[in-house]
Parts: structure tokens; sequence; C-alpha cells
């Protein structure tokens, strides 16, 4: 079915008041994460342009189907970028097109510096987005009516595309570092492995990067800590982090910017499980706990990110779902299934007051249910 593909703000809100049926929405339709949506497709990637960038002030405001590319290559000519390191999901779910900037913040989406500098939704400042009944809102303009008292910008950041449609998002960026250098050891256990990102987290030496490859590219277990500044500075700090986990065994840096990146990517965009026929699942749980979650799911391979806050989950396809969730609710973690037959869940179940409230939020942001209706549905 051909996507609705409104070119302004006004479209937009015009073909959402008098549409009669469900809508599926998207950005660049690169991240179709949630239940599939039974609809008419609808994608904000025509509604694009940087309307305001003030580099002094470290700020950009950005129409939704500005594509994620547009909005790099532009903070890169001021030596600036996205802090939040936004994951690229093409690559592990197959899809074509160009992320855009309303989707990332539609999801919320982060990558490995999120441990350091914060998620998406906390360099988000002001939205503008079409609700469900075609009404334009602008945070700290209008107040739709029976919202007063909500973050709004918070709500829409994570949502979906649930609440409302996104038009326009201000933000905040950061300059970017001169010097990346990553500390790497080499054949940790999974729990040793942790414990030293742990360790490197809660040291005062910045990181921004702590990730551990049961399998790395070589087959072998390899731990990786990032530390981004000053030449001066990244040398200070590695040599201080050695000294630190020296219990740990004898850590290797690597500073080569091509390097760097590329091993960094490589965790931000979830490589390892590309291209394969595979379930992915994201855990978010204690890190503590992750190493003894994963020991259960049998025939897992695993990403530990965010210190090992966030695992990535390989399993064969359609199998260990339940097993899964079963283990990460024992300790109170969330379970995501990100590839896979969606159709029998993908978020984590709701507690039954959250999902009242959550229930509440829609019917106030879209009282006729037409927007992305059941995506969010959690496995029974």
């Amino acid at each position: 079915m051909t996507p609705l593909a409104p070119k302004t703000e006004a479209e937009l809100a015009e073909l959402v008041a008098s549409t009669t049926e469900p809508l599926r929405v998207m950005g660049g339709g690169t991240r179709p994460i949630g239940v599939p949506v039974n609809g008419q497709p609808l994608t904000t990637a025509k509604i694009k342009g940087i309307e305001l960038y003030e580099p002094g002030a470290l700020t950009m405001v950005a129409k939704a189907g500005t594509t994620v590319a547009e909005i790099e290559k532009t903070l890169a000519k001021e030596n600036q970028r996205l802090a939040f390191e936004p994951m690229d999901h093409r690559g592990l779910l197959g899809t074509k097109g160009e992320p855009t900037i309303g989707g990332v913040f539609a999801g919320n989406i982060s990558g490995p510096r999120r441990i350091q500098c914060g998620a998406a939704r906390d360099f988000l400042l002001g939205v503008r987005f079409v609700d469900g009944q075609g009404q334009i809102t602008r945070n700290g303009g209008r107040v739709m009516k029976n919202v007063t008292g909500y973050d709004v910008v918070k709500l829409m950041a994570g949502s979906y595309g649930t609440l409302g449609v996104l038009t326009e998002v201000s933000f905040k960026v950061l300059p970017d570092t001169h010097t990346t250098g990553v500390l790497l050891f080499d054949g940790l256990t999974d729990r040793d492995a942790v414990a030293a990102l742990s360790r490197a987290l809660g040291s005062p030496f910045e990181v921004t990067g702590a990730a551990h490859l049961p399998s790395g590219m070589d087959g072998d277990p390899v731990t990786m800590i990032r530390v981004e500044g000053t030449e001066k500075s990244v040398a200070y700090r590695l040599g201080e982090l050695q000294k630190l986990l020296g219990k740990f065994g004898t850590g290797r840096t690597e500073t080569d910017p091509e390097k760097t990146r590329a091993g960094w990517r490589y965790i931000q965009n979830v490589e390892p499980f590309h291209a394969v026929q595979t379930d992915v699942w994201r855990l978010s749980v204690k890190p503590s706990d992750a190493p003894g979650i994963v020991a259960q799911i049998d025939g897992a391979d695993a990403i530990y990110d965010w210190g090992g806050g966030l695992v990535w989950l390989q399993v064969p396809q359609d199998t260990q779902g339940a097993r899964i969730r079963a283990a990460v609710d024992a300790k109170g973690g969330h379970a995501t299934l990100i590839r896979g037959n969606r159709a029998a869940g993908v978020f984590q179940p709701l507690a039954p007051a959250i999902a009242t409230l959550q229930d509440g939020l829609r019917a106030r942001f879209d009282p006729r249910g037409i927007l992305n209706p059941g995506l969010m549905g959690q496995a029974a």
C-alpha cells in the first residue's frame, strides 16, 4: 500500500482530521518496531528541512522528516554532533530508506554514549505534532485540552507515534571531541567483564562507552572501554583506567580514529547480528544481573552495552521467548523483541497501574484510536 506522504504540517493535520481509518505512522520506515499495525501507511519523510541551527547556542530545530544523515552532515561542519549516538536499525532489520530525526525521537533511539550523556529524550527541547483529532500542538504554545500538567516533550519521546505525529523537533547538540581512545581487555568472562565495566563507569575518568562482546570480530571475548576528549586527557585517562583495572589483566589501547569509529559502530548498530536468520531481543536490566540472565537462555549470543545494563540477545527463530521474559521479569528488567515474530507481542508487559495510565494518555491525545493502534501491545 502506497504511504500517504503530506508535505506540510497543515496538510498532515487536514489528512488526520478527515481520515476514518487507522494510520500506520512512520518516518523513513527504517525502524518497524512494535506489533504490526493494520492501517493506512503515513510517512512524514516529506515534511523535512532544518529550520534553525545556532552552533553557538548548541541548538537545532528541524522538521521531523529531515534525515539523520543531513543533520549529522550539518553538525559536522561546525565540529558538533548528536551526542546520544542514535542507532541505525537498517542492518539489523533489513530495511531500506533513510532514518529521520523525528523517528529517532519518536523511538527515543540512543546508542552507547547514553551511559555518559543521557538518552535522546534528554536532548529534546520542544516538539510540534498533530494529535489524533488533527489538531496542531506546539510544546510551550497552545495547551492541548485535557493534558495540562503533562510534560509533552518527554511523553512524545518513545511513544512511537501513538500519541501524535511529530512534525518538528528542537534539540540540543554538543561539540565533537578531538580524540577517542579505547581500552581493550581480551578473554574476560561475562561476569568479569561486567565487573570491569562497572568499575570503569564508577571511576572519575568520564567513560563514554562500556561494552563487552563474548565473541568479538576474531571470535574471542573482548571488553571495550571508551574515553573521549583532548589527546593529552585521553592518554592520561587510559593510563589511569589501566591501573584501576589491573586485576582484570593487561589491557591494550587503541586510538586510531578509523578503528575506534568502526569498533563503536559495531556496537551501536548491533552489527554482529546483521544478515542472520535469528530473533533479536533488547534487554534492559541491572548490569550485575545481565550475565546470569544470558546464561539461562539456550543458544543465545549476547552483546553487552551500557556496562551490561543493555543486552542485545540473539536466539534461534521462534524459540526462548517465554524463557527470556521469565528471566528478565524475575530481576525486574524489561525485554523488547526487536526482530522476530512480533505478532505475539513486542514490549514488556506493563503493571496494571501503568497500563491504565498509558491507556488514559492515549485516550486524551488520540480519542479515536487511529494513530498506530496496537503497535505497543504487550505479550500476554
